[in-house]
């Protein structure tokens, strides 16, 4: 471990360097290795994965090396958390440093996460549980824990990435870019903060991450993929062309298995044979002319996209496979409250209150069902949610309201959830008072309704789960 200070007025009088951080040159930059080694717009070509950092893009062990100290122009960095979900099960529990730990347990659940010493027995995301246990069956199997994750997320973009600039974009749990173009005047060079902000995980949350520094964002995604783990590299802006074509194809993001197999037909198996065709060319080979200018753009390392600073969230769920399918409302009615209480923590973290809530069941027989309701008032409280979520399954399964826990549901439930939507901040949202909150707000002595004592009642829960963890308390029925 190192520990670097951080002080502003150093900065603007001392840029950092590679000397200054006491980190060595390779790559051309400042690295540390600790960890083992048919889209419709040209928008829509880069996606992102959500999978706890278990990234499957393919990398080149020749993409690792120098190319260049050029950094002008190169104010796009890609910052990715190295195998995240499992990573941070390791900082919080040493013990399993060295291990192979897989994130998803039960016989039908998905791989989420895995260290990289699970992925040398050929695990990877969104593989069943079984099959990980077949491969590897003396790994560490447990369970996802999202609302973890998130909070660890959260506080690693607002007091390590935040601090650097605010033009910085979250398109993940476990990454995000940062446009430093602003930032240069006081840090000199992009290395320097790349350096800086890998300097700072690894100390604070025990955690690696990686960096891609190029000219845009396409270029730095994939130069991040071919930094892993735990590493930083530069592609100076005159050799992205260069560098994404030494590619395969599937190198390129939004790239994958049906658009591959479509450019494999017309004689393309790499990214420099796609850079070869014209834009008619590629616009018959895909058939649609948006996906013809992404990925003749992307093939020539070009990308105008530009850094979006606030993404308006859509909505905020929680759903959870059973172990064994059910009949018993007891068992679904837990999976809903545990959804609400992780879905209310969100939003109160946040800053955000919702208006509707759609609770989601998946049967045995694969197929689902869902049923929206919108609240006279927004909320961000577990207590409004949950006995609302209770109603609608009981009109979804067509049971009656007087319905008590221990009746038998009609179907066999496999999967139940809940997500709010409609949402907007709750420092910005009027809520018209009713007349018995009125004469509520008057009989309390502290001036209270019961809504606002239910906010203060669970955002001190809230405050126990950052000190003591998620599982220290929970939200009651």
């Amino acid at each position: 471990m190192w520990t670097i200070p951080w002080n502003r007025t150093h900065h603007a009088k001392q840029p950092h360097s590679a000397q200054t951080l006491g980190i060595p040159a390779i790559f051309g930059i400042m690295t540390v290795s600790a960890a083992p080694c048919a889209p419709h717009s040209e928008h829509d070509l880069v996606r992102h994965s959500y999978n706890g950092g278990m990234s499957t893009a393919p990398r080149l062990e020749a993409a690792k090396r120098d190319w260049g100290h050029d950094e002008t122009g190169c104010t796009v960095l890609h910052i990715d958390m190295d195998a995240f979900y499992a990573s941070l099960e390791v900082a919080r529990n040493p013990g399993l440093k060295g291990k192979p730990v897989i994130i998803g347990t039960g016989p039908r659940a998905v791989v989420s996460a895995a260290s990289y010493e699970a992925r040398k027995y050929g695990i990877n995301s969104a593989m069943p549980a079984a099959r990980a246990h077949q491969l590897c069956p003396n790994g560490i199997f447990l369970p996802v824990d999202m609302a973890y994750y998130r909070m660890m997320s959260h506080r690693i973009m607002h007091e390590v990435f935040l601090t650097v600039t605010d033009r910085f974009e979250q398109v993940s749990v476990d990454e995000g870019y940062m446009d430093v173009s602003a930032a240069l005047l006081e840090w000199g060079r992009p290395s320097a903060i790349g350096a800086w902000i890998r300097a700072q995980v690894a100390e604070r949350f025990h955690v690696t991450c990686s960096v891609g520094i190029a000219c845009n964002k396409l270029v730095a995604k994939m130069v991040s993929t071919n930094a892993k783990p735990d590493g930083m590299l530069l592609i100076p802006a005159a050799r992205s062309a260069e560098f994404v074509q030494m590619m395969p194809l599937r190198g390129i993001p939004g790239i994958g298995p049906s658009l591959e197999k479509r450019l494999n037909a017309w004689g393309v198996h790499s990214a420099a044979e796609l850079a070869q065709l014209d834009e008619a060319a590629l616009t018959r080979a895909t058939g649609s002319p948006a996906a013809a200018r992404g990925l003749w753009a992307a093939s020539h390392g070009l990308d105008s996209r530009e850094i979006t600073t606030v993404r308006e969230e859509k909505s905020i769920g929680s759903e959870e496979t059973l172990a064994e399918d059910t009949r018993d409302m007891r068992v679904v009615c837990g999976l809903l409250r545990s959804a609400c209480d992780e879905v209310a923590s969100t939003l109160r973290r946040k800053g955000l209150v919702a208006r509707t809530l759609t609770v989601k069941l998946r049967f045995a027989d694969l197929s689902y069902q869902t049923r929206s309701f919108t609240m006279e008032r927004p909320t961000d409280t577990a207590g409004v949610l949950y006995p609302e979520c209770v109603r609608q399954l009981k009109v979804m399964l067509g049971l009656p309201a007087s319905a008590e826990s221990a009746t038998p549901l009609p179907r066999t439930i496999r999967l139940a959830g809940m997500s709010t939507s409609s949402l907007s901040k709750a420092a910005a949202t009027a809520v018209q008072p009713s007349l018995d909150d009125m004469l509520e707000e008057a009989d309390n002595a502290r001036g209270q309704t019961s809504q606002a004592r239910l906010h203060d009642a669970e955002a001190a829960l809230d405050a126990v789960r950052r000190k003591f963890g998620n599982k220290a308390a929970q939200f009651g029925a």
